[in-house]
């Protein structure tokens, strides 16, 4: 194991297992350049990375924005390092009204990222596959994440065995991250996570958290 430099004793002392949590972010690194994830702001409360990707399947939103299959679509991944820390003891009101700022910070860097990128001019719809401890606490979360704008599209009941096998292989990796990060918040259901497909139109985050939205979306959430 290597010897860490005073950045790295920095970055995973927090962690339960620090040894876990810098093979980890290996991991994580060579994964997000493999699939072409990367940072689009470098604001340090945002939460979310980005890649572009084609369209799952043909979606249809509320508001009227369509896209086919194969379409290129944006999608967030979680910012591991950059999450609040999940207190100990669960949730708490401050916890969460720290995530509901990150939140907004971060759509709002996405918006002016999406504005400043001419080439992307084609992406008109925003995919998040948020990962959900139970089935029973999917609504829960679609609740919350329909609060910003997303909204829920189901995926096909039953999934084909190559996206189940790779949900397993992401939850399994989960576990380790949260064995890492806080041990005594490891569940056993972690390895039976669901995920709640989220959308969110480009058009609706622009009237949201464009310039123009700005301060009514930081208002919601104040």
């Amino acid at each position: 194991m290597a010897v860490w430099d005073s950045a790295e004793q920095e970055r995973y002392a927090p962690y339960s297992h620090p040894w876990l949590a810098e093979l980890l972010y290996a991991l994580d690194l060579r994964l997000r350049r493999r699939h072409a994830v990367f940072e689009y702001t470098g604001h340090p409360a945002c939460i979310f990375r980005l890649d572009i990707t084609p369209a799952p399947r043909s979606l249809a939103l509320r508001d009227g924005t369509r896209a086919h299959a194969g379409q290129r679509i944006a999608r967030l991944h979680f910012w591991n390092e950059h999450l609040p820390p999940f207190p100990h003891n669960g949730a708490t009101i401050a916890w969460a009204r720290q995530m509901q700022q990150a939140i907004a910070i971060s759509l709002r860097e996405l918006a002016r990222y999406l504005a400043s990128r001419p080439d992307l001019g084609d992406v008109t719809v925003i995919w998040g596959d948020v990962p959900s401890g139970t089935r029973t606490q999917t609504a829960k979360l679609a609740r919350i994440m329909e609060h910003y704008g997303f909204e829920v599209i189901p995926e096909p009941d039953p999934l084909p065995i190559g996206p189940r096998l790779r949900r397993l292989a992401e939850n399994i990796l989960i576990s380790l991250i949260v064995l890492a990060q806080n041990a005594g918040a490891l569940r056993l259901d972690t390895l039976n996570r669901v995920r709640v497909p989220i959308y969110f139109s480009r058009r609706l985050l622009n009237a949201k958290f464009g310039d123009a939205g700005e301060r009514t979306a930081f208002a919601e959430v104040a």
